[in-house]
């Protein structure tokens, strides 16, 4: 798979964290029976209802969430994000799945890792890098999905 990809900032804060809560996550169709629970935010049961005048989430909530989609916005981050929701993987072999420089890899890792969405854990002279929460590929997953269905109609 062959992505061309834009310049973007490498600054992006960490929002690992941030959205967590008590309210366990009702869409439980995507999740393996080995993942963490899902957490909804605190808002999330005054927004999910049928109300007309829910309210928005807080500001911050707000900003955080575009930082987060901002750092999931380019084709091979998206591509990461998919080779890892498989299994932990080093740079050679994202490069190798992926067919992108092995700089460009490095670059956009920095970028997820920055976000909270990868860890990275050094075993011998390698850094294998997964996915910190599997939610997030499932965001991606059906991001695609979306994207295919809108381009056959």
């Amino acid at each position: 798979m062959h992505v061309t990809v834009e310049s973007e900032p490498t600054t992006v804060p960490n929002i690992a964290g941030l959205l967590e809560s008590d309210i366990p996550c009702p869409a439980r169709r995507h999740r393996s029976p080995t993942a963490p629970p899902c957490r909804r935010p605190r808002w999330w049961a005054s927004t999910s209802g049928s109300s007309r005048h829910a309210r928005p989430p807080p500001r911050e909530i707000l900003e955080a969430t575009g930082e987060l989609l901002r750092a999931l916005a380019a084709p091979v981050r998206i591509a990461i994000v998919l080779q890892l929701r498989e299994s932990q993987r080093c740079v050679h072999e994202l490069v190798d799945a992926l067919g992108v420089p092995q700089p460009l890899v490095s670059q956009h890792l920095k970028i997820l890792k920055a976000a909270g969405v990868v860890a990275g854990e050094r075993s011998g002279r390698e850094v294998l890098y997964r996915l910190v929460d599997h939610h997030l590929a499932h965001i991606v997953i059906d991001a695609v999905a979306h994207a295919g269905e809108e381009r056959r109609l």
